[in-house]
């Protein structure tokens, strides 16, 4: 397995959050019977997974007809990253992505914006950019990505039962911890790649 194909698929994981969107799922389906809830989980899922390849398809059309560079795409994205990691790393009352409504959910606040939100959208756009010779394989990585958000978020109820609230908090502010690494990373090759254009 091509060590970008596996940081990819990493990536997607994390800013997607599967575990820190465990609390949510569970709150925003509150008011939905049981026996209803994977069917509404598995059409976010799709919805995401939707929105996902579309921006990673048109990602490149979309920063050439707002004229963005990549180094732009990568500190933008770098930002989104590094405040949604420390909303994770801090918990924050209206938690990483505010707070649901009532009733059943549908495309907001699951599908957008807590799976496909501006970081997973910034992400998959950049990866577009950087690699597009390799759609197949980022294909590949943003559907292992939504079958770990989809299976995590089928089993939400049982996962919070498992590994308890305190468990919940204690995973997403590892994973917070990870993907505040990567958002410097970012930052970092976007600001490399800016002192290089400004070299030529």
């Amino acid at each position: 397995m091509p060590p970008e194909f596996l940081s990819a698929v990493v990536l997607l994981v994390l800013v997607t959050d599967p575990f820190g969107n465990v609390p949510l799922a569970v709150a925003s389906m509150r008011g939905v019977p049981r026996e209803r809830r994977l069917a509404v989980v598995v059409r976010e899922c799709l919805i995401a997974y939707a929105v996902l390849l579309a921006f990673l398809f048109g990602g490149r059309a979309f920063l050439a007809l707002l004229h963005l560079s990549e180094a732009s795409l990568s500190i933008a994205g770098g930002v989104i990253l590094f405040l949604i990691a420390l909303r994770m790393v801090f918990a924050h009352p209206d938690g990483v992505f505010g707070d649901a409504g009532g009733g059943e959910p549908f495309i907001v606040p699951l599908a957008i914006p807590a799976i496909a939100g501006p970081s997973a959208l910034a992400t998959v756009m950049l990866l577009a950019s950087r690699s597009p010779d390799a759609m197949p394989a980022l294909v590949a990585a943003v559907t292992i990505a939504m079958a770990a958000t989809l299976a995590v978020l089928a089993a939400a109820d049982r996962v919070q039962r498992w590994i308890g609230d305190r468990g919940v908090v204690a995973m997403e502010r590892l994973m917070g911890l990870v993907l505040t690494a990567l958002a410097v990373e970012m930052l970092l090759s976007g600001v490399r790649q800016f002192i290089a254009q400004l070299g030529r």
